[in-house]
């Protein structure tokens, strides 16, 4: 799903990266075959506003089916597609349109459109740089979809563990544990980012001491912890958390100094002991 947010964010980026004037976009419905247009920027009219797309018909219809980028010179008097949808356009007073498809696999979730009042071609670059933002949009889509179904995974998985699990389950915590705090790092939207951390804390109290004292770790330091918990070396965590190797070594040394332990693994399982780690 695209956030409302998110997609007039896009049309703002349009226009700013290709000098069109006008910029406008909505989401696809969820079977593909039609769109509604609900985001604007530079309109001076409602004629494209609430307009349902279906698919294969205009500029935005045959994007919607092909899943590929496309232009008009001259919108109204264009052979190459039909004209559904003439005469808001013409109200809007455009005429060179170029469409991108939002894309999440082989499905498009959104088509976006730049374009001028002037019987001007849209060039490669402008193009292009469409493209661009449309990829940008649909990378965030998935990631996001991604970070939703791995909270809701986590979630259940947290609730259950409350009770001791068996040593697998455990284990899969702790790598699902692990995995979560990777995708942190990739994710833009502060709130999930929040919920993240949220889903990660509870699944740290899932197992361990239930009296755990206050913890004395910093959240970098449990991170680090918890890639070495699951095997990881200096390095991969360094890559997983997206640090430096050198920063994951000090980090490790101020837990081992914080805790009262002399390696690896006996940091860890003294921080699970405590409850620090799942």
């Amino acid at each position: 799903m695209l956030e409302t947010a998110d997609l007039t964010a896009a049309l703002g980026r349009l226009r700013r990266v290709t000098g069109l004037p006008v910029a406008f976009g909505g989401a696809a419905s969820a079977d593909g075959r039609a769109m509604r247009l609900t985001d604007f920027a530079g309109t001076t009219t409602l004629a494209l506003h609430g307009l349902v797309v279906g698919a294969g018909n205009g500029l935005g219809g045959r994007v919607l089916t092909t899943a590929r980028a496309a232009k008009v010179d001259d919108y109204a008097a264009d052979p190459r597609i039909s004209h559904e949808y003439d005469k808001p356009v013409t109200a809007e007073g455009l005429r060179a349109i170029a469409a991108v498809p939002v894309a999440m696999g082989s499905s498009v979730l959104a088509v976006l459109y730049a374009g001028t009042r002037e019987p001007l071609s849209v060039g490669a670059r402008a193009l292009d740089a469409m493209v661009q933002v449309a990829l940008r949009l649909g990378t965030e889509a998935t990631v996001r979809r991604e970070v939703e179904r791995r909270l809701a995974e986590l979630e259940a998985a947290a609730a259950l563990t409350r009770e001791v699990p068996a040593a697998r389950e455990r284990e899969d915590v702790r790598q699902a544990h692990a995995d979560l705090l990777t995708i942190a790092q990739e994710v833009g939207d502060p709130v999930l980012r929040s919920r993240l951390r949220q889903v990660c804390s509870l699944l740290s109290r899932s197992g361990g001491n239930p009296d755990k004292p206050a913890d004395p770790l910093s959240p970098r330091e449990r991170d680090v912890l918890a890639m070495v918990a699951v095997g990881c070396s200096n390095a991969e965590a360094a890559r997983r958390l997206g640090v430096l190797p050198e920063t994951v070594k000090s980090y490790l040394r101020n837990a081992m100094r914080k805790l009262g332990t002399h390696g690896r693994m006996e940091t860890v399982v003294t921080a699970r002991r405590l409850g620090l780690l799942p």
